[in-house]
């Protein structure tokens, strides 16, 4: 952003008007172009007679045979540790690893989907590669990081394991990057979003396929946007005007129908990751937040400013926000595409549509949060789960997964190959989520991971900071404690 009119800052109060919004190689070892040359063929056969010299005597004509063997046998064993040291060389530049698959059984460990969403997909590649057996178990989300590090330490953990794609940090000693075979650098590039390039490409190497992509929507209700004549906003600004034109008070001030959900920090859905995407909508960045310092003061502002302000539209009496809107008591909820899911659940009947995130003035950025499958760095068959890792990149085995979720529920996950998206264009419930991708970003201030861990330890962090911008406390000495937390975790984990 160039000047002071994109970038956010608290509204006006109520009867002013709202100013533009505020002041965001693979390793790939190559083997030895040219082998060492082999040593010259051994000597065979007695040595040639001088003319005319006497025939040597019947002790030498035993001694010469020998002599031959000798070399005979000298010879073999140059040759043999010749190939012993080129066998070695090659076993070495590939983890240990043969060149061929020799089968085995891979444990695959996953969170979302049920083994019987799973078996088709690997039934596929089983019938590929006869000699590799698949074994899905999906696991508990809770504890789930833990127990996927413990175990891999311990030398019992899966072959093949789902990660978020802000976990690198957590995870960066079991992972084991991609050779160029699994996947080449311009493959990778070519098929999928540049979020997660910067995600899982570290230090040049490719560390993990995403199984889907998912985007930070807006969720609106239509009931009430049609009561009011309103058109679903693509701006902050008139998302901050629809806010409080659609928010119903009652005698006494107190919210019957909040026109969005914005403010605090515990009793809003996916709060760390609406903060994360103003973060980055306004240019803050967020390895360093204090040289972005400025900026990030204005994001905080704005968005606590929807329950500060007087003329507020949400607060911490309210219901959790995915709640609220469930019960069609909120007019703008932001969420991911498996909100989908639980709020059909809880309210079969409600009139909502997914759309697109507002703006600043001239720019499209969004929020990202999605899981990864990568392979552990203590495989004893890290050549046959590299195989099948590879399997799930590739469009036909993207477009079945999608298929066999689609038969378990409305829909599945939102596709996270770029040459996929077209095909969803017609589905008003995850297309919105896919035109996002293109220019979504990523934090490490995302919720839903369960991790115990850098996101949870975060997000501590800056929930105090809204509760405390909330309670009349000042921005600045809340921004202070969370870049001093933000530190300190994040060292612990080499960032």
């Amino acid at each position: 952003m160039e000047n002071d009119q994109t970038v956010f800052q608290s509204p006006q109060p109520p009867g002013g008007q709202m100013p533009p919004l505020p002041g965001r190689e693979p390793l790939n070892n190559p083997l030895p172009q040219n082998p060492p040359d082999n040593p010259p063929p051994p000597l065979s056969g007695p040595p040639p007679t001088a003319p005319q010299e006497p025939k040597p005597s019947n002790e030498n004509k035993r001694k010469l045979p020998v002599r031959g063997l000798l070399r005979i046998l000298i010879g073999a064993v140059v040759v043999l540790i010749v190939v012993s040291v080129i066998f070695f060389a090659v076993n070495t530049l590939f983890g240990g690893k043969s060149n061929t698959a020799t089968g085995g059984e891979l444990t695959f460990w996953g969170l979302w989907e049920d083994e019987k969403t799973m078996k088709a997909v690997i039934d596929d590649f089983q019938r590929q590669n006869p000699s590799i057996k698949v074994k899905y178990e999906k696991q508990d989300v809770k504890q789930y990081r833990e127990t996927l590090q413990t175990r891999i330490d311990n030398g019992n953990g899966p072959d093949i394991f789902l990660f978020h794609n802000s976990w690198y940090p957590m995870l960066s000693s079991i992972l084991l990057p991609f050779p160029s075979k699994t996947i080449s650098k311009d493959e990778y590039l070519n098929s999928f979003y540049p979020v997660v390039q910067k995600d899982l490409i570290q230090n040049g190497a490719i560390y993990g396929v995403p199984m889907s992509i998912d985007t930070l929507a807006m969720y609106v209700n239509k009931d009430i946007f049609s009561s009011a004549g309103l058109v679903y906003p693509k701006t902050w600004n008139d998302f901050v005007d629809f806010a409080r034109i659609l928010t119903v008070k009652d005698e006494e001030g107190k919210i019957k129908t909040a026109g969005a959900a914005m403010g605090t920090f515990d009793n809003i859905s996916h709060a760390s990751d609406i903060v994360s995407l103003l973060f980055l909508q306004n240019s803050v960045d967020l390895a360093d937040m204090e040289s972005s310092r400025d900026r990030a003061l204005g994001a905080l502002n704005f968005y606590t400013s929807f329950a500060t302000d007087v003329n507020n539209v949400w607060d911490i009496t309210l219901d959790p926000s995915i709640l609220a809107f469930s019960k069609g008591n909120l007019a703008m909820f932001f969420g991911y595409s498996w909100d989908y899911f639980t709020i059909k659940a809880f309210n079969p009947n409600l009139n909502f549509e997914i759309t697109t995130v507002p703006q600043l003035p001239n720019q499209s950025i969004n929020m990202a949060s999605y899981w990864a499958s990568g392979v552990s760095a203590k495989s004893t068959h890290q050549k046959e789960a590299l195989m099948f890792v590879s399997f799930l990149a590739q469009r036909e085995t993207e477009e079945k997964m999608y298929l066999e979720q689609s038969k378990e529920r409305t829909f599945g996950e939102p596709y996270a190959r770029v040459d996929l998206a077209a095909t969803a264009s017609e589905n008003p419930l995850v297309y919105p989520f896919l035109t996002q991708a293109p220019t979504a970003g990523s934090s490490f201030f995302v919720d839903a991971t369960y991790d115990n861990g850098l996101n949870q330890q975060l997000n501590t962090y800056l929930g105090n900071a809204i509760n405390s911008i909330y309670n009349a406390g000042s921005t600045e000495s809340a921004f202070d404690t969370l870049t001093e937390g933000m530190t300190q975790v994040l060292s612990q984990y080499g960032q």
